[in-house]
């Protein structure tokens, strides 16, 4: 068995349901998944057994997810619409604050009664920044209607973090000032075979 189950991996081969889930690490946490009912499951190591994601409606798209690696930050955006003001008022109210917050995405197939096939399997992790909302422009006879996102985000995007575009001793030492593996990187530029030193 792999990072994916065995039996996750044989449903995906067909036609099959797919369960999306957020976990934000609020306190208390937020689990929110993408359907229509309360569901029973959790992430290994992460949530508490019998953890219940709670229905946030049929998911219609979903943003694309990097993995950055020494690059420019990214954020996205996880957008729940449709809720009738009221109803949408009340949960902006009862949210703990999410700035600084871990957040889960995982996802794993579900059977046909829609319950998980296995626990939820983490793809992609951010932090989260901020909760917006908006009202969509009511037309005619429509009723009026909220839509509410969270804001998360990917790699180093605080403006009081440096960029570490270039792994220089000053850089290295803003990480960890008694680490000396970038000493001499600037003699490797200059074609100098330099003698490493460990930082121990």
């Amino acid at each position: 068995m792999g990072y994916f189950p065995d039996a996750v991996i044989e449903e995906m081969r067909g036609s099959h349901l797919l369960g999306i889930f957020l976990h934000v690490a609020t306190d208390p946490p937020l689990h929110v998944w993408f359907g229509t009912e309360d569901v029973i499951a959790g992430i290994d190591s992460i949530d508490a057994v019998g953890t219940a994601y709670l229905g946030g409606g049929e998911l219609i798209g979903i943003p694309t997810l990097e993995v950055l690696v020494n690059g420019a930050a990214d954020r996205i955006e996880f957008t729940l619409s449709g809720l009738e003001p009221g109803t949408g008022a009340k949960l902006v109210d009862t949210i703990p604050p999410v700035r600084g917050a871990d957040v889960f995405m995982g996802l794993t197939t579900l059977d046909r009664y829609y319950q998980p096939m296995s626990a939820i399997i983490p793809v992609w992790n951010g932090t989260a920044a901020y909760v917006g909302e908006s009202s969509p422009p009511v037309m005619g006879m429509e009723s009026p209607s909220l839509t509410l996102s969270l804001a998360v985000v990917t790699g180093e995007t605080a403006r009081s973090r440096p960029s570490r575009s270039i792994w220089s001793p000053t850089h290295q030492k803003a990480i960890s000032p008694t680490d000396k593996f970038c000493d001499e990187t600037a003699r490797l530029a200059r074609g100098v075979d330099p003698t490493w030193t460990l930082g121990y």
